[in-house]
């Protein structure tokens, strides 16, 4: 089953990455899944943060045991610019955990997170990439080397390219 092999990519990950951690931290929603089951199989706690403190009850923004001064591996799914995964980083920091890394499925490889990665001082190991995808969407005649070509002008400026592409169809 795929779901017990990312599981166990993970666990391979972080204990060649980061050895063992006293917790593993899931950043809310795509990380909690799959983060409480590489807790259960590494036998560890686990909580999970949201993106803010919630406005009600008792306004946490991090849910689960967690003390001061233990060394934390936190999970995501998907890194784009890193903005949301480092703020549940920075929320465990300021709770005086350590944060050893984190461990996302995919990333898109943007200079950006990149960047904000090495601002935040977290080390981030991913289980594959964009440029990983597009090999293997390459390999299996998924995609052309036209469309490869198209993807890989994407991903160098994403937020731009749309209205280039706009522009040159025209």
């Amino acid at each position: 089953m795929i779901r017990t092999f990312i599981r166990q990519q993970f666990v391979s990950a972080i204990e060649e990455n980061f050895g063992k951690p006293d917790v593993i931290a899931g950043v809310a929603t795509g990380g909690i899944a799959i983060g409480a089951l590489v807790a259960q199989e590494m036998d560890l706690p686990f909580v999970y943060v949201r993106s803010e403190a919630k406005k009600h009850g008792l306004g946490n923004q991090i849910e689960g045991v967690l003390n001061e001064g233990q060394s934390v591996v936190v999970i995501e799914d998907l890194i784009s610019t890193g903005g949301s995964s480092l703020k549940a980083v920075q929320a465990l920091r300021e709770s005086k955990a350590r944060v050893a890394g984190m461990v996302a499925i995919f990333t898109y490889g943007f200079d950006q997170a990149k960047e904000n990665f090495q601002e935040a001082k977290c080390n981030l190991v991913t289980l594959t990439d964009y440029d990983s995808l597009l090999k293997q969407a390459l390999d299996a005649q998924y995609i052309t080397q036209k469309q490869l070509d198209t993807l890989k002008t994407w991903r160098k400026s994403p937020e731009t390219w749309s209205a280039t592409f706009e522009m040159s169809a025209h």
